[in-house]
Parts: C-alpha cells; structure tokens; sequence
C-alpha cells in the first residue's frame, strides 16, 4: 500500500559533485550540489541549482563559468564539508587540501583530484523558488587518464567509484547489474 506524502524532490539517486567557480585565484570557491543534471546531448548541455545566498551564487553569477567536479567515495568527506561551510569563511581548497587546477576553456578552477571535471559556461539563470537554476552549455570534459580503458580507450568512470547521493546520505556505487539496452540485446548462439 502506498501513502501519500507531501511534494517533495524525491528523485533519488543524484550524483554528489563539487562545483568549482571563480576567475582569480582569490575568489576561487567550492560548493557541493546535488541538485545537477543533463538537459541535453546535442548541444551537450546540463545545469546546476544554487540558493542564491550561497556565496558561490554571486561568483558564478558574475563570471557565468563554473566546472562540475564528480566525486568519489575518497572525496566523501570533502563532499560534505564544502556543502556545510561557506566560502565567506574558509579557503575551501586549502582546508580540503583539494588541487585547484586549470581548465581547458573556462577560467574556473577544476580540481584535480576529481575523476571528471565538466567545463561549463551559463546560457542562461532560471529563477524557480528556493533555488535558481544556471543552465550551461558544456564546453569541455576532462577525465583522469587512470579512468581511461588502456586497450579502449573508453572512460570506465565506474572504477573510480563514484559518490552519490541519496535523501540526505552519501553512498558508493553497487555492482553492475547490466549495461544499455542489454534488455533486447540478440543473445549469442
């Protein structure tokens, strides 16, 4: 039997990123966002949604970049710490010991120690409520060579195990259960 329970944003699970911002060193910020996601391949776009009193709101805002950083389960707790302070207070980068990096196109740090940094420029800031959300178009993809199949070349970013969350909880990945469109795939005789 099912209950009925208030609206509520119950699409579980979500990826756990850091997203990096700021055009000088200075300003450099980190925020952990849940609330991340794609909204097309072709263009390849996707977006992120801020509470505009983050301090990481008015730093994107102004510099219409931002990188979003996945995470794995060695960055759990850097995840987390950087969702619950602010940058108005700690150099989350130094406190986290996580290595700004450079980026490719946009001018917003990356961080290193994440296994796939996904440069993003804003197209547009959709005001919605408690959150405004920065629609991006996605300018460039860095992924850590250690994630690179050898023989394939293909990203296996499984391996890194990547972080997620879940109703207010971090978890790890399970086991691979399946691929795409492995449901109507032709058996082998």
């Amino acid at each position: 039997m099912k209950q009925d329970w208030k609206p509520g944003t119950m699409i579980y699970p979500l990826p756990a990123v850091l997203v990096s911002c700021g055009k000088e060193e200075s300003e450099y910020n980190i925020i952990t966002v849940a609330w991340t996601g794609t909204i097309c391949t072709n263009p390849p776009m996707c977006y992120i949604s801020v509470r505009p009193e983050r301090h990481s709101y008015e730093i994107i805002k102004r510099n219409m970049e931002f990188v979003i950083n996945l995470t794995t389960k060695d960055m759990a707790f850097a995840t987390d710490w950087c969702g619950v302070r602010s940058g108005r207070d700690y150099h989350k980068f130094e406190e986290m010991k996580l290595t700004p990096g450079r980026c490719t196109v946009v001018n917003a740090p990356l961080i290193e120690e994440s296994p796939l940094c996904i440069e993003c420029r804003v197209k547009e800031i959709v005001s919605l409520g408690s959150h405004d959300m920065f629609i991006a178009d996605v300018v460039n993809v860095r992924a850590d060579d250690r994630n690179l199949n050898p023989e394939t070349g293909k990203l296996e970013l499984a391996e890194a195990n990547p972080l997620v969350y879940v109703h207010g909880g971090y978890y790890e990945l399970g086991e691979k259960i399946g691929k795409f469109g492995w449901s109507v795939e032709k058996k082998k005789t």
